[in-house]
């Protein structure tokens, strides 16, 4: 299969995980540009940074249409986690490929269990805006590290953490992967030379127009099915990737 035709086929995938689930997309697009497109680990975080700030922020407004985005809360989470995730890409810097990619998996797996958990049910009026910082800046700090949007876990912990129901949290999850990934890109200025953009552009516009039905789908799927689905995907995704970093 060659390679455009990869990208196409990979971006509507990761659309409408994006789309539906408000996240889920660079924990697919990272190891699908590896593994797949023969990306370099660094080339294939920041092309995913790329995708999935496009992405996302394409596909925010319809979200915010229908009332499904919180921007007090998405707005404060995401400025929390600046600093660290500064600080988490010099760190990352610094690791072993291998130890990466453990750790992506660790945290993604430990994001689906959550998700699993029963819970009580959350509302708006549980927000306070200490642990909307507090879960921000943790977010930040690993997003720094793997280089990844944090969509992944920008979900869960909206959700579970500071109790807005499952389609807010997908809605209000996309305004915190648009300014957690257009920071880390900032970060990253210097890894995008050489990027091979007649892959990522096709792989972009096909994500973007799988956001579109992915919030179609939304629309007709209950929020507990979202989340099953979003963890089970997680758990997949991180015990391959696991596997890749002890082998």
């Amino acid at each position: 299969m060659s390679a455009l035709i990869l990208a196409l086929v990979a971006g509507a995938v990761i659309g409408l995980a994006l789309g539906a689930l408000g996240g889920g997309g660079s924990v697919l697009a990272v190891p699908v540009l590896i593994y797949l497109l023969h990306f370099t680990p660094v080339a294939a975080t920041t092309a995913s940074l790329v995708i999935v700030s496009v992405t996302s922020a394409t596909a925010l407004p319809a979200h915010a249409r229908d009332g499904n985005v919180r921007w007090r809360t998405g707005l404060l989470f995401a400025a929390a986690g600046i600093g660290p995730a500064m600080l988490g890409g010099a760190v990352a810097a610094r690791l072993p490929p291998a130890v990466l990619t453990g750790a992506f998996a660790v945290v993604a797996a430990s994001a689906a269990v959550r998700m699993l958990r029963p819970r009580p049910t959350g509302g708006p009026g549980h927000v306070r805006p200490g642990s909307v910082a507090g879960a921000g800046a943790g977010l930040g700090a690993v997003t720094g590290v793997l280089g990844v949007g944090g969509g992944f876990l920008a979900v869960p912990a909206l959700f579970a953490v500071l109790g807005l129901r499952m389609r807010e949290a997908v809605g209000t999850s996309l305004l915190v992967i648009s300014l957690n990934s257009l920071a880390a890109l900032a970060m990253r200025a210097g890894t995008a030379d050489g990027l091979d953009w007649a892959v990522i552009a096709p792989f972009a516009g096909a994500a973007v127009l799988g956001a579109w039905d992915g919030k179609r789908l939304a629309a007709k799927v209950s929020g507990s099915a979202l989340q099953r689905t979003f963890a089970f995907v997680l758990l997949a995704v991180a015990t391959a990737m696991l596997i890749d970093a002890l082998v």
